[in-house]
């Protein structure tokens, strides 16, 4: 299906729904009305400037914008402090080990909690740019016949669309990359202190949560992110789209 065609199931769309509710809620009548002027002013700027596209066009550029987005990624969160000093993916003390925070902290050993913090920060740091190729891989690997719909879909749509095919084949294939980094920097090794310090109070059960595999969930959450807001960015922000497929797709 063409652009042409796709504009014109959005025209069929938006009269149907006029002509439904054209006796209804006058409020909700005229929010329709607004509604549909917007897309129909979209559409005749896209005729404009002869933005018809084939699926494969719409496939390329979505690839385009997600290897974009992943090397952005990679680049962002490589450096040092790119998850610790991120508000949005640093990775924070396992949440279900929030009991073995809060009652080594109580017993004094907050600077060694502190330590677990920064060095699996540092791990997935370490480990992230081994995380390229296995996402690149994964953005290859998708299906044609869905770049209309998500290059049609909302802001994160081929992000969400990646996230929901490939991301458990993309934690199991992380998962040793991670386990290495967590060894490099010694976060296996401030790890096995605190869950050795805490198996020791009198009376707690005694656990010991799966260091690796909650490091690389996280570090995956923290691609996709970066991931999803450089899907946003090109697809609102003419500027980011530096190449002819990406503006024959999205628009110059």
């Amino acid at each position: 299906m063409d652009w042409a065609h796709y504009q014109y199931l959005i025209r069929c769309f938006i009269i149907f729904a006029l002509f439904a509710i054209g006796t209804g809620n006058s409020q909700s009548f005229k929010d329709l009305k607004k509604a549909a002027k917007k897309v129909s002013s979209k559409l005749v700027l896209s005729e404009k400037n002869n933005l018809s596209f084939s699926e494969e066009d719409a496939s390329k550029a979505l690839k385009e914008t997600l290897e974009k987005g992943i090397n952005k990624g990679v680049e962002l969160l490589s450096l040092k402090n790119g998850f610790f000093k991120n508000p949005n993916v640093k990775i924070p003390f396992p949440p279900e080990a929030k009991s073995i925070f809060e009652r080594l902290k109580k017993i004094g050993l907050g600077k060694e909690l502190d330590k677990v913090v920064l060095s699996i920060n540092r791990a997935a740091e370490d480990a992230v740019i081994s995380s390229k190729p296995i996402f690149l891989k994964a953005v290859k690997k998708m299906n044609i016949q869905d770049a209309i719909t998500i290059i049609g879909g909302g802001e994160h749509a081929g992000t969400n669309y990646l996230s929901s095919k490939t991301r458990n084949d993309l934690v199991i294939e992380f998962s040793p990359n991670i386990e290495k980094s967590l060894k490099k920097v010694n976060a296996t090794k401030h790890w096995n202190v605190i869950m050795t310090s805490y198996n020791k109070i009198p009376f707690v059960k005694k656990i010991n949560p799966n260091l690796k595999i909650y490091v690389t969930e996280q570090a995956v959450d923290g691609l996709f992110y970066i991931l999803a807001k450089e899907e946003k960015d090109i697809r609102n922000n003419p500027r980011k789209r530096n190449s002819e497929i990406l503006k024959k797709v999205f628009g110059r």
